[in-house]
């Protein structure tokens, strides 16, 4: 059985956002959530703008680690 990661340890930095530019913002920081099936097909599911969850190609974004701090920072301003 996989083990799952924590929700709040996953997150990406967009570095494309053509043709999404009211969805996803160039540099932010987005919350990644685990979407096994979405990965895949070469995507990732991340909360967006408008706060709800959708599927982007993985290509748009970099995922990356963040010290806790920042973390929890990013974490408590959503």
């Amino acid at each position: 059985m996989k083990q799952r990661k924590s929700l709040s340890k996953h997150f990406a930095v967009c570095i494309n956002n053509r043709g999404y530019p009211a969805s996803l913002e160039m540099h932010k920081i987005y919350r990644v959530l685990p979407d096994e099936d979405a990965a895949a097909d070469g995507d990732i599911r991340v909360i967006d703008e408008s706060g709800e969850d959708y599927l982007y190609s993985a290509g748009r974004f970099v995922e990356v680690e963040l010290p806790q701090t920042v973390r929890q920072s990013v974490l408590h301003a959503a």
